[in-house]
């Protein structure tokens, strides 16, 4: 039991830490049961034949599909537009579509597939995204718990009730628990989410025409307080040079941003402005002026050095209805998702020129905004790039759902998205999916496992390879390796011990107390691990107290699997939560002012509403 405990403390201690990744403490811990003898070679890899583990892995499929073949986007698009300009019913919306798509696909994917579009409509209404992101976000985690696939823990729970003799859950058994969460969440950060707004952003979204516009975009990254404009002078160095052969750029640090020059026979009506991207060829010529990003120190030697003046806002290529207007090209805005190659990468390594045709133009982490020096800066898991490059190579990085969420796209761009010919398809097959558990035709992993291989043989994904891209692995390989800890705490005896000392220090105080106190340990713990880790850990102690005092196991467990999943004070205790942090410009007390009193909320109503949808009685 010592050595079980020890290894778990030591697991749990590096789930907190995060300097190794989870799916690698977790089968190292698996390893160390093995090795101490806790564990058979069969009970350790039970978990990788768990109906829960392949349930998830066909859940990814499915949820990848939806995603790629655009079915989620255009019926989220089609409902919110609904809302109009009302900022009120914009809001409901965005929180019952979020938690419906939830309901469905993973909480990340939910996010991935609705924050572009939130974006958009907010500045539609005229309100800042803030207001809506971290909602969106809560709200992506609040529909997991609507069904049984919705989330990890609604799974784990679902098979320890079968373990137990209890039977499974079936796929609306949570709907109760889930229409609860989306309720009161809605309800609470309806006024709650008026915190989050940001008295500079106060109106920032007014005046854009349903997207945020590129000037929008580029005030966020600070460009338009720190681009300056140039004129080449004759006899300037630049002059007949390519981007590519100018040293001096690198050297001091000078970012292009773009290179205009007058057309020497402009047609009737049109601009007499044209307007280049500065690519590694594009040729300098004498009196072209062009847009540069550079440490201020440098600003004057640069313009000295190189024959340049220096223009303002009365010059008519720098006046502000000449900026950002690009032609062909613009700027967009890259959210890094965990699971991207690019984590862990420095932006010069991180070939979006070779592969996309991108400039990483800004970095922002957290509330830093950096635009300087940048080349050398290691990628982080949440990181927002500002990227600039034709339309046609912007567009494509809607494709790569596993590398990154495309947000800050204009509104012109957005609407030539159309819905790919296989969502009537894959909408077909998930309602068929979704029937069969439903009215208990088939069992719920069967029911998965051929919706995934239905949505694969009828090219709902280009190819197999491209489905298994959906999947997260390192969530498979975490909830596989944790699953024989519970084997490990019921077969040493330590779950028992635990439940033991539950039922010794809050058991004289009835079952409300007990519930209380699951629900509230493992809030905590779930704030430090993730949610697959904290639902396998408390799930057989939960299971074991209630058993011991004869009562009825399932508000128990429902509480473990709500607990678990909600996860809302901090913002890298989800990754739903870390990817709305750099486009919601939040701070981490943001999190703790909105997400935590919530999280109390939900447990206090739920230690009251569990025992009445589940009575303790056996």
């Amino acid at each position: 039991m010592v050595i079980t405990l020890v290894i778990l403390a030591v697991a749990a201690a590096l789930f907190i830490q995060g300097k190794i990744r989870a799916d690698l403490v977790g089968m190292s811990a698996l390893i160390a049961l093995l090795l101490f003898g806790v564990l058979t070679p069969q009970e350790a890899l039970s978990g990788f034949s768990s109906t829960i583990t392949m349930m998830m892995v066909g859940v990814f499929i499915v949820g990848g599909a939806v995603s790629r073949t655009g079915l989620a986007k255009k019926i989220s698009a089609r409902i919110l537009a609904l809302a109009g300009t009302s900022e009120t019913k914009l809001f409901i919306l965005i929180m019952v579509v979020t938690s419906t798509i939830g309901a469905f696909v993973s909480n990340t994917g939910t996010v991935a597939i609705m924050m572009p579009v939130v974006i958009s409509l907010a500045a539609g209404a005229g309100s800042s995204p803030s207001r809506f992101l971290m909602p969106l976000a809560f709200a992506s985690t609040m529909g997991g718990m609507l069904t049984l696939i919705g989330t990890t823990p609604n799974m784990i729970i679902s098979g320890a009730l079968e373990g137990a003799g209890y039977g499974p859950l079936r796929f609306f058994s949570f709907l109760p628990v889930g229409v609860i969460c989306v309720v009161v969440g809605t309800a609470f950060l309806l006024f709650a989410s008026k915190w989050l707004v940001k008295k500079e952003e106060e109106g920032a979204g007014s005046g854009s025409a349903g997207g945020r516009t590129l000037a929008e975009l580029a005030d966020q990254y600070r460009l338009k307080q720190e681009e300056r404009r140039a004129r080449i002078l004759p006899g300037s160095p630049l002059a007949g040079k390519t981007v590519r052969e100018l040293k001096i750029l690198r050297a001091l640090q000078v970012s292009i941003l773009d290179i205009r020059r007058r057309k020497k026979h402009p047609r009737l009506f049109e601009s007499p402005i044209e307007q280049l991207m500065p690519e590694p060829g594009s040729v300098l010529l004498e009196k072209d002026t062009f847009s540069f990003v550079m440490p201020e120190e440098h600003v004057r030697k640069f313009a000295e050095d190189c024959k340049l003046e220096l223009l303002d806002e009365s010059d008519p290529l720098s006046s502000p209805e000449h900026k950002y207007t690009f032609e062909g090209f613009g700027i967009a805005e890259l959210v890094i998702l965990s699971a991207s190659r690019l984590v862990d990468r420095r932006i010069r390594d991180a070939e979006l020129r070779e592969n996309y045709g991108l400039r990483v133009l800004g970095l922002r982490r957290k509330n830093e905004t950096i635009l300087q020096t940048i080349a050398d800066i290691k990628i982080q898991a949440g990181d927002a790039l500002l990227v600039q490059g034709r339309w046609k190579d912007l567009s494509r990085l809607e494709k790569e759902h596993t590398e990154w969420v495309l947000v800050g796209k204009p509104q012109e761009a957005a609407s030539r998205e159309t819905l790919d010919y296989k969502a009537p398809l894959t909408a077909i097959i998930v309602v068929l999916m979704i029937a069969s558990m439903t009215f208990n035709i088939l069992a719920p992993v069967t029911a998965v496992m051929l919706a995934a291989l239905a949505l694969i043989f009828t090219g709902c994904f280009r190819n197999a390879e491209e489905a298994y891209k959906t999947i997260s692995w390192q969530s498979v390989v975490l909830i596989a390796s944790m699953l024989p800890a519970a084997i490990a705490l019921e077969k040493t005896g330590a779950a028992a011990l635990a439940s033991k000392g539950l039922i010794e220090s809050v058991g004289s105080y009835g079952p409300y107390a007990l519930l209380a106190t699951i629900y509230a340990v493992t809030s905590v713990v779930t704030l430090f691990v993730s949610n697959t880790a904290a639902g396998a850990l408390c799930t057989p102690v939960a299971l074991q107290a209630a058993v011991n005092m004869g009562l009825s196991p399932y508000p128990f467990l429902f509480a473990v699997a709500t607990a678990a999943s909600m996860s809302l004070a901090f913002p890298f205790s989800t990754p739903p939560n870390v990817l709305v942090m750099a486009p919601g410009r939040y701070a981490f007390m943001d999190y703790v002012k909105v997400g935590a009193p919530l999280q109390i909320l939900f447990g206090v109503i739920m230690v009251f509403a569990l025992p009445l949808l589940w009575p303790f009685a056996n």
